[in-house]
């Protein structure tokens, strides 16, 4: 599963060179449309699904693997995590890139950092962990990817609004402008 697939990129990805029956999902419809168009053009059998990673109609023990990347940052924490560890079958993986920053920030960064993007909060190692374990999840590992803060050239659509590079802009800004606090990791853990 990929929670939170966007335009259904990293999902095709996975159906196409490791022959993976994914399943997508994402709150967004406009998201869900894109992701649709994009497995129907290109003729792959990803399912793609409306809703939000906090409830999934789906059965328990569905997937082995769960990917998220940037998502659980943006939901309610515990039940998104809750919802992932009933989805993955005994001993099924959950990897996910978030936000993490290294230390307490001062007042006025945080409140910055959280009015931007729409956090409830600003979350470090420490503080994942936590919430990986409180879900039922073991083997909690933990990687930087130093690769991450390359920012992509941008190929512009028709198709996306001119205020959404904007909003790409700030992100991109603000990445830089607190690089070395706001920063990503890649955790994985099994069920």
């Amino acid at each position: 599963m990929d929670v939170g697939c966007g335009t259904g990129q990293t999902a095709a990805y996975l159906g196409v060179e490791y022959e993976a029956k994914v399943t997508g999902i994402d709150i967004n419809p406009e998201m869900v449309a894109k992701a649709k168009r994009r497995m129907k053009k290109n003729r792959l059998p990803v399912k793609i699904m409306q809703c939000s990673i906090e409830q999934v109609p789906l059965r328990d023990d569905t997937f082995d693997f769960i990917i998220s990347e940037s998502v659980l940052s943006f939901v309610n924490k515990p039940n998104a995590l809750k919802e992932i560890f009933r989805l993955l079958k005994n001993g099924g993986r959950l990897i996910a890139i978030e936000f993490t920053i290294h230390q307490p920030l001062d007042e006025n960064i945080e409140k910055e950092i959280l009015q931007f993007y729409g956090f409830d909060s600003c979350s470090m190692k420490k503080d994942w962990v936590a919430l990986f374990k409180q879900a039922g999840f073991n083997n909690i590992r933990i990687q930087k990817n130093k690769s991450i803060f390359s920012i992509p050239e941008l190929h512009y659509s028709k198709d996306i609004a001119p205020e959404l590079y904007e909003i790409m802009d700030k992100h991109f800004a603000m990445n830089l402008q607190y690089e070395g606090i706001l920063d990503y990791r890649i955790y994985s853990c099994t069920k």
